[in-house]
């Protein structure tokens, strides 16, 4: 089972290194990750992507929460919005195809960035199965590049994160 992982997070040099580092010793693998600062002073989110079953993410969850900068796990079970980037070069060989790709393209509602003679590069978003689909639908035409965000994501409705002081151990 896929898991999305929201880490809140203190903003200190080393802190992404420490928890990659934590996950891969345990031997957890992550699938996706991205990073940024929040809209409060001092603090970043970094969405992770691991798989397993429950008790995978229990450990992950326990570990994180040992680090002294990790404010906040938050394990995206519950209704959220999730959504990643991708940039996808695609091969063009003449105005028949190209035709048909900007048709694809306009389906998924990705945007052209870019137009070269022989290339056309899609901005997409969405979440990880639209970009996957996108690329596959793509991948006909002569896939040249393909660059793809972490996963990133939020609960629905009025849920936050809220920052609170970690109890002494």
């Amino acid at each position: 089972m896929r898991h999305l992982v929201s880490v809140l997070v203190q903003d200190n040099p080393g802190v992404l290194q420490r928890i990659s580092g934590l996950i891969a010793r345990r031997g957890f693998n992550i699938e996706s990750l991205a990073v940024g600062r929040t809209h409060q002073e001092g603090l970043s989110r970094i969405s992770l992507v691991v798989s397993g079953d429950d008790a995978v993410l229990e450990q992950v969850e326990k570990q994180l929460n040992r680090l002294i900068e990790v404010i906040k796990v938050t394990d995206h079970s519950e209704p959220h919005v999730e959504r990643e980037l991708a940039l996808v070069k695609v091969s063009i060989a003449g105005m028949e195809e190209r035709l048909e790709i900007k048709d694809i393209a306009e389906a998924f509602r990705a945007r052209i960035v870019d137009v070269a003679k022989k290339s056309i590069i899609f901005e997409l978003t969405g979440d990880s199965h639209k970009i996957t689909t996108f690329v596959e639908a793509m991948r006909p035409y002569g896939l040249l590049e393909v660059m793809r965000s972490g996963a990133v994501g939020m609960s629905r409705g009025e849920q936050v994160l809220k920052v609170r002081e970690k109890k002494a151990v």
